[in-house]
């Protein structure tokens, strides 16, 4: 696992082409009910631009009944909610899932301890793109 450092961003490589990983969490968020708000393909825009940008891909999701309470308790959260997955592929081919840390929106946000749980997932989505 690697995180910016002080930026509170953790990226994981993945095992598949940006593409496929975005798939693969299309079907893992529709399976877990979760829903998918938007799908920006900043690398398409770039693309429509005139501009080339390898392949980058934001997925935003989230469930209203989740995500609510951790607005209510810090309404900053809003900022950072619904949560984001962005999958992108670096310079040297390598496609990376990356997502913000839990512990940075806790810390960034001041979020409740028994609230965790709601962003924490985000964690295991990410791994379940890469089986």
């Amino acid at each position: 696992m690697e995180q910016a450092a002080g930026h509170g961003i953790i990226s994981k490589p993945s095992n598949h082409s940006v593409d496929e990983t975005v798939e693969k969490l299309k079907g893992i968020l529709a399976a877990k009910k979760i829903t998918l708000f938007a799908l920006i393909d900043h690398s398409g825009e770039a693309q429509k631009a005139g501009i080339a940008m390898r392949p980058t891909k934001l997925l935003i999701f989230g469930n209203p009944k989740a995500g609510t309470p951790l607005m209510l308790a810090a309404p900053t959260s809003a900022i950072d909610l619904p949560l984001k997955i962005l999958v992108w592929e670096d310079v040297g081919g390598k496609v990376l899932v990356s997502y913000n840390s839990p512990a940075y929106l806790a810390e960034r946000h001041g979020l409740p301890q028994e609230l965790l749980s709601v962003i924490a997932g985000v964690e295991a989505l990410a791994a379940m793109a890469n089986e």
